[in-house]
């Protein structure tokens, strides 16, 4: 089985993009403000948005199943207040889980929160116990920087952040470390703000001790991880000068690196740099990079290729990095697959 790990919904009906930007317009004026009922949203329209794009790309390229979240852009919680961002997580949260109902053997959800500037994060916790205990969530995205490129937030290993870690550890589930819409002009939002987020997140986890008060913790660092493989001798060797275990010990046992690297020598130093247990397959598909490669004819985001195509890895390892780690990091869905006989 091939297993993608990051995937959103980039392709949902246009109703739910004119529903936001009546939410956002509101913002000026709450009495106009529209409801969540007001979103309409059939079966035959989902179904439509899936097997014309993520179903199909799936089937052509050969992945069976992808866990599902929101679009990472459209969670913007620098917008508004938590009311806002509460509202708009549990609409995009539930048209995943209807998704995942209406494709059950190729969606699984995972959850966005909703998170807000300079709000305790303890706020998000119903939100995420409704998505696992009633949806089937495997997973959460949870975004360092809620301001949106001004990351006013405390780094990931402050006390902060810990009300999220317990429910995670409680429910066995990872949260993939994802920012949002970069609303600083200096920071293009896909190609600087979720590097420079991944980047950003390797490093303050090596600079804190959490997995020492989480050790079962489990954090998705997606985009192939930032730069931090490219400079992976740097943070060895700033870990050694903070006076840090060495970084097998210290990361490599609760942070993991997807596969979201759009050239062929990404993925090839990805799989040699990094151990082959904390590689995870994805591909964000119609996502961030939606072209066509001019030196190849082929997709920047069909990811399957260039994984393939590494001499870093054997067909054992292959296994590994497109079903074995994700059924041992994302333990619901280990559980998923297995009630199901696979």
């Amino acid at each position: 089985m091939i297993i993608d790990v990051h995937g959103h919904y980039t392709t949902a009906p246009a109703a739910l993009g004119e529903w936001r930007q009546r939410q956002i317009a509101a913002l000026a004026d709450a009495s106009s403000s529209p409801r969540a009922s007001e979103l309409s949203i059939s079966d035959d329209e989902i179904r439509e948005s899936i097997e014309k794009n993520q179903l199909r790309l799936m089937q052509e390229r050969g992945s069976d199943l992808t866990i599902f979240s929101p679009r990472a852009s459209f969670m913007a919680h620098h917008i508004g207040d938590f009311q806002t961002s509460s509202t708009w997580a549990a609409i995009c949260n539930e048209l995943c889980h209807r998704v995942s109902a209406l494709f059950p053997e190729h969606f699984v959800p995972a959850a966005m929160l909703p998170q807000s500037p300079g709000v305790d994060p303890a706020s998000c916790i119903p939100e995420l116990e409704k998505c696992v205990r009633e949806y089937g969530a495997v997973g959460i995205n949870l975004n360092p920087d809620p301001s949106g490129g001004h990351w006013s937030s405390p780094p990931l290993t402050d006390r902060h952040w810990y009300p999220i870690y317990e429910k995670m550890v409680e429910h066995d589930i990872p949260a993939m470390i994802h920012v949002s819409t970069s609303c600083n002009a200096c920071f293009h939002t896909t190609g600087a703000h979720y590097i420079n987020a991944d980047t950003t997140a390797v490093m303050q986890l090596i600079q804190g001790d959490l997995f020492k008060d989480f050790p079962t913790l489990k954090f998705l660092i997606p985009h192939g991880g930032g730069a931090a493989p490219y400079h992976w001798g740097r943070y060895r060797g700033l870990a050694q000068e903070l006076k840090k275990p060495l970084l097998d010990e210290h990361l490599l046992n609760n942070v993991y690196f997807d596969t979201c690297v759009y050239h062929q020598p990404g993925i090839n130093l990805l799989t040699e740099v990094i151990p082959v247990k904390n590689i995870l397959f994805a591909s964000e598909m119609i996502g961030a990079v939606r072209g066509i490669d001019p030196e190849t004819g082929h997709y920047y985001d069909d990811t399957r290729r260039y994984v393939e195509a590494t001499q870093n890895l054997t067909p054992e390892e292959k296994h590994l990095v497109y079903e074995g780690n994700a059924r041992r990091v994302f333990t619901r869905l280990d559980a998923r697959l297995k009630a199901r006989g696979l």
